[in-house]
């Protein structure tokens, strides 16, 4: 499997970045492939106006970075992608959120790339590792509650999401609940984790594990 991995912290050495350098290293101890983009590299600039910034030759994108090659070439290939953000004004940091809006302009009915950019933006496993000063649990709801909708709402899965604690870069190594390990885990059970969201009508036993209590995987 190929899991991307985005950085969307401008600090290269940044905590959020020893989650997502983590994260890459229990993928690859899992056999799979990983590959670590930095937004930085890739997007610029923010989500315009359809309806005037779209080239009238061929109906694409006009915005003069390198989005859709992020898109296009990383995202859509990718088999799982893993989100590593530090924690901004209690949200997302605008880069990441800007590749989340400018989504909308490869998914439209009037988007030439429609097709190709929704059967390839599914079906994916999705992690977040996120780097936040406060300890407070309410401090990344808003964010966590985001990417469940976001999740949602492109048919992807959502297999888990580790906070960890840290300001002065590098020091998340020192949190006691060792968000550091908890990001290789779930780097490398990104495709075999369980990941349920059960409906009224939903067709399912009345066991969660289907094996034996010593014999069960991936618990």
């Amino acid at each position: 499997m190929k899991t991307l991995v985005i950085s969307s912290s401008p600090r290269e050495d940044g905590n959020s970045h020893v989650l997502a350098q983590s994260a890459i290293d229990g993928t690859v101890r899992a056999g799979h492939d990983a590959e670590h983009v930095f937004l930085g590299d890739y997007v610029e600039r923010m989500l315009g106006n359809c309806r005037h910034c779209r080239r009238s030759s061929d109906g694409l994108c006009s915005l003069d970075d390198r989005y859709e090659t992020l898109l296009l070439e990383k995202m859509l290939p990718a088999d799982g992608i893993v989100f590593a953000m530090p924690l901004y004004f209690y949200g997302m940091p605008a880069r990441l959120k800007t590749v989340f809006d400018r989504l909308f302009c490869y998914t439209a009915n009037s988007a030439p790339q429609q097709d190709q950019v929704i059967n390839g933006i599914m079906n994916k496993k999705v992690g977040v590792v996120i780097s936040c000063e406060e300890s407070y649990l309410g401090a990344t709801q808003g964010v966590i509650a985001q990417f469940q909708e976001l999740t949602r709402y492109l048919n992807q899965d959502l297999v888990g999401v580790v906070v960890g604690n840290a300001n002065s870069r590098g020091e998340i190594v020192n949190d006691p609940t060792d968000p550091v390990s908890a990001a290789a885990n779930l780097g490398e059970r990104l495709y075999t984790s369980r990941v349920t969201d059960y409906r009224l009508d939903t067709a399912r036993s009345n066991k969660v594990w289907d094996c034996s209590p010593v014999g069960c995987p991936d618990r």
